[in-house]
C-alpha cells in the first residue's frame, strides 16, 4: 500500500515537473537551432516588407518603411499600405504559423510525418458549412440580421468545425480516454459525409454562388480587412502559445504511450489539448480564408528534417517558417499574372503534393512492414 502511494506520488510531481518546464524546455535550442531562427524571422520579415512594397501598384521602401514608423503617406500610398496589404500580409502570417504550429503537434502526437489536421474532418466539416452559409443562408441572414450579413460564411465556417470537433470527439472517446485509431475513423467518415453534402450544395447552387464556393474552396487572403485580423490574432496566439508548452510531453510520446504515461505524461489529456487547438486553428482559418492546404504538413516535415526531431525546436520553428512561407506563398500568388491573382490555395497544393509525394517515398519501407 505504501508503495503504491509513493508512485503516485512520484508520478504526480512528474507531471508537475512537466507542466513547469514545458516552456523553458521549449525555448532552449542548440546553436544550430537558434541560427535556423533567426534565419526564418529574417525570412518572415522580409517577405512581410516585400508583401508591402510589391504589387501593381509598387511603393518605395523608403516610403514603406517610413510610413510603417509614423510618417504620413500619401492617400493612395496610405490606403494600399494600411488598408489592402498590410491586413492581409499579418492575415497570411497568422494562418502560417498556426496551421504549421497544429501540424507540427499532430505530426508529433501520431508519430507520424505525413499527419495533418485534415485527419480529424475538421476541414471538410468547415467547408460543409461554409458551403450552406453560401447557398442556404444569404437571403434568410439578410431579412433578419443585415449587419451579419458580411460574416455569414466564416461565422458558418466556424461553427461547423466545433461541430465536427464534438461529434469526432464523442465517438473516438471510450471510458473518458480518447482513441487516435477512432478519432482517425470518425475524422475520415466525417470528411466522406462532408464532401457529399458539399457537392450536393454546389449542385443545388446557382452560378454566382458556384463561383463563390470555388472561391472559398481555393483558398485566399485576398479580400482580408482589419476586423478579420483582429477576429484571428487571439485563436491563434492562444493556441500556437499553448501548443508551444507541450515540446517535451510530445518527445516522451516517442515512447510509445504506454511509456510516455509512465514518464508522468497525462496522455489523454495531451490528445485533447491538441485536437482541441488543432480544431481552433483550423476552424477559425478556414472560416476567414478558405482552404489553404499542405502548409501543415510541409512545413513541420522541412523543419524536423532541416533541426532534427526535438520538439522543442520543431514547434517553434515551425511558427515562424509557416509565417514567413505563407506570406511569400501570398505575394506569389498575386505577382505571377498581375492584375488577377492566383488562389493561395492552388499554389500551395501545387507545392505541396510533390513535397508530399516525396515524404511519402520515403515511408515506403515503414508501409511495406505493415
Amino acid at each position: 500500500m505504501n508503495q503504491r502511494v509513493a508512485n503516485l506520488q512520484n508520478k504526480s510531481r512528474s507531471k508537475t515537473t512537466l507542466r513547469r518546464g514545458s516552456w523553458s524546455f521549449a525555448l532552449q535550442l542548440n546553436a544550430k537551432q537558434r541560427l535556423l531562427a533567426i534565419s526564418f524571422l529574417v525570412v518572415l520579415v522580409l517577405s512581410f516588407l516585400f508583401s508591402l512594397v510589391i504589387g501593381v501598384y509598387p511603393i518605395p521602401v523608403k516610403m514603406v518603411i517610413s510610413g510603417v514608423f509614423g510618417a504620413e503617406l500619401p492617400s493612395t500610398e496610405s490606403f494600399l499600405v494600411w488598408q489592402v496589404r498590410l491586413p492581409r500580409a499579418l492575415m497570411a502570417a497568422l494562418v502560417g504559423a498556426g496551421l504549421s504550429t497544429a501540424g507540427a503537434a499532430m505530426q508529433g502526437l501520431f508519430q507520424n510525418p505525413l499527419a495533418d489536421p485534415g485527419l480529424i474532418g475538421v476541414s471538410s466539416g468547415a467547408m460543409l458549412f461554409a458551403a450552406i452559409g453560401i447557398v442556404a443562408l444569404p437571403d434568410q441572414i439578410t431579412n433578419l440580421w443585415p449587419w451579419l450579413s458580411p460574416f455569414t460564411v466564416a461565422i458558418a465556417a466556424f461553427i461547423g468545425s466545433v461541430i465536427t470537433t464534438v461529434i469526432v470527439f464523442r465517438f473516438a472517446t471510450i471510458h473518458g480516454r480518447t482513441s487516435v485509431q477512432l478519432m482517425l475513423l470518425a475524422g475520415l467518415a466525417i470528411s466522406a459525409l462532408a464532401s457529399a453534402g458539399t457537392g450536393f450544395l454546389s449542385y443545388l447552387s446557382n452560378d454566382q454562388e458556384l463561383r463563390d464556393l470555388t472561391l472559398w474552396f481555393l483558398g485566399s487572403v485576398g479580400s482580408t480587412q482589419w476586423i478579420e485580423v483582429w477576429i484571428i490574432l487571439p485563436v491563434i496566439l492562444i493556441s500556437t502559445i499553448s501548443l508551444l508548452g507541450i515540446a517535451h510531453p510530445l518527445d516522451l510520446m516517442a515512447l510509445g504511450e504506454e511509456g510516455a504515461q509512465h514518464s508522468g505524461v497525462d496522455t489523454n489529456a495531451l490528445k485533447n489539448r491538441i485536437i482541441l487547438f488543432t480544431a481552433l486553428t483550423v476552424g477559425v482559418s478556414v472560416a476567414l480564408c478558405g482552404v489553404i492546404s499542405f502548409v501543415a504538413l510541409i512545413v513541420p516535415h522541412l523543419v524536423r528534417t532541416l533541426a532534427g526531431p526535438t520538439h522543442r525546436s520543431v514547434l517553434l520553428l515551425s511558427t515562424f517558417l509557416g509565417a514567413g512561407l505563407l506570406v511569400l506563398a501570398d505575394l506569389l500568388a498575386r505577382s505571377l499574372q498581375p492584375p488577377a491573382e492566383l488562389p493561395i490555395g492552388v499554389l500551395t497544393a501545387f507545392i505541396g503534393v510533390p513535397f508530399f509525394l516525396w515524404i511519402l517515398r520515403g515511408q515506403k519501407e515503414v508501409f511495406a512492414k505493415l
